[in-house]
């Protein structure tokens, strides 16, 4: 089905969990966020129920994300049942990749298609900096271990914050050598974040695409690389995002970059995002949320249904450059 500006909408987020094993800066304060009383969050059983139900307005590619998927009970099982399902055609996962030494392979037999692993430096001191956590070599072996068990592809997501200075020419240099598709996104102003200095989101932060791509290209010829080229549309690794795609010449994988902030895809959005307290999202950057929750406990799959249709209604045009939402990336779904 589409909604009401003529969009395709196929694509269904969903946030299994607010709890993390991170504590990054500028998606949660050091103390973590009250966690959600367990009745609140969906059941597994739930969650494959609204799936179901969701099929029915068009819903085919699912990403499983957070706060940390990987800690939600149940989760193998879900992949299975989701997998199975003969209307959905892809199931995926972002991670922080912590745990993934541990579970890819078994991931990759539930049925698991792809994953994502949000990781925003190389450099060890930095990353304890902003994830509160000395975890990078978990990090980096878990990205072997997505490799090895044939996750397929293996996307690396960056968020881009200019006061962290990040080495983004090492980053990209990861997709020469092995099929890794490097992601840079830009900083975005969802929830009361306490950004990278400690002092909330702010525009100066935001690195736009364009500069990032034209910044690594001269480090790369100073490196004596060629240069980043950009890859025809539909060329790139297989997903359902709005990132646009470069490659070094011959490389095995990809540089893309994905603009929230100075290139807007919002005509090109074709998803919707279910947190893991079972309320439906029409956008990312909108506080509005519809109960999906109450519907499947008081109403069943009938009133889920309606409530996916008005989400389609209500799913706005554009985000209108909003600044900041009443709940984090952690509890949204990242």
């Amino acid at each position: 089905m589409k909604d009401g500006h003529g969009r395709k909408i196929d694509y269904l987020r969903i946030s299994l969990t607010d709890r993390c094993n991170l504590r990054c800066i500028y998606c949660m304060p050091e103390e973590g966020v009250a966690s959600m009383g367990h009745d609140r969050i969906l059941r597994i059983e739930e969650i494959e129920r609204i799936v179901r139900v969701a099929t029915r307005i068009g819903i085919r590619s699912v990403r499983l994300t957070g706060g940390e998927p990987t800690v939600r009970k149940g989760l193998y099982d879900l992949i299975r049942s989701l997998s199975a399902m003969p209307d959905i055609k892809n199931v995926s996962l972002t991670t922080n990749g912590i745990l993934l030494p541990q579970m890819a392979a078994q991931l990759k037999q539930a049925g698991l298609s792809r994953v994502n692993i949000s990781l925003d430096t190389l450099d060890r001191a930095q990353y304890a900096q902003i994830t509160r956590r000395d975890r990078l070599p978990d990090v980096l072996a878990g990205i072997d271990a997505a490799l090895e068990a044939g996750l397929n592809p293996v996307k690396i997501n960056a968020v881009t914050v200019r006061s962290l200075n990040q080495d983004y020419l090492e980053f990209a240099k990861l997709s020469i050598d092995r099929p890794l598709h490097v992601r840079f996104i830009e900083y975005m102003p969802v929830g009361a974040s306490s950004g990278a200095n400690g002092l909330g989101w702010g525009p100066e932060d935001v690195y736009p695409s364009e500069q990032l791509i034209a910044d690594i290209n001269d480090q790369a010829r100073e490196q004596g690389l060629q240069a980043l080229v950009p890859r025809d549309s539909g060329t790139g690794p297989v997903g359902w995002g709005p990132a646009r795609y470069f490659a070094f010449p011959d490389a095995q994988g990809t540089v893309g970059v994905i603009s929230p902030m100075s290139r807007h895809f919002c005509g090109d959005c074709n998803r919707l995002r279910l947190t893991a307290d079972g309320k439906l999202r029409p956008c990312l950057f909108s506080d509005r949320e519809l109960d999906v929750r109450a519907a499947l406990r008081e109403g069943g799959d009938q009133a889920v249904y309606d409530t996916f249709l008005q989400a389609l209604g209500e799913k706005p045009e554009e985000h209108r450059d909003q600044v900041g939402t009443e709940r984090g990336m952690s509890q949204i779904g990242g």
